[in-house]
């Protein structure tokens, strides 16, 4: 039992002991839509006193095939500045291709070195028969 009151007693020193900027503002909203059709799509943003900006709209798309469902589909964007004032920027469109997001900020890969690059194109190539129970 002392064992706990003493964790719990230092725990509650700990989380005293953070600090907390007390000249910090709240973040207001600005401005903020909202609009829900009743086929199911969508359409919102806000924008808020800090800079930050967020937008998206979803729908759904006609299904390629006649016995498919239909294909739901979402964009948007969001931007926020950083705390040295930087800003960042991201769009994103999520559909039947996956999610794919554009923007200064994401990383990009490097190129596929090109030994590898020639040993998948020989692998599509080439694959294997089916049922193969072959290991190497």
């Amino acid at each position: 039992m002392i064992s706990q009151l003493f964790f719990l007693s230092s725990l509650l020193a700990l989380a005293l002991a953070v600090p907390v900027d007390q000249t910090a503002q709240p973040v207001e909203i600005i401005t903020q839509t909202s609009d829900i059709e009743p086929d199911g799509s969508f359409r919102w943003n806000f924008e808020s006193s800090d800079g930050t900006k967020q937008e998206q709209s979803g729908s759904l798309k006609a299904a390629v095939k006649d016995e498919e469902e239909p294909i739901a589909s979402v964009s948007g964007s969001v931007s926020w500045k950083d705390p040295e004032g930087n800003l960042h920027q991201l769009k994103y469109v999520a559909d039947e291709k996956g999610f794919q997001a554009q923007g200064a900020d994401i990383p990009i890969s490097p190129p596929i070195p090109a030994e590898i690059a020639k040993a998948l194109a020989f692998i599509a190539a080439h694959p294997e028969p089916e049922g193969s129970t072959e290991k190497a």
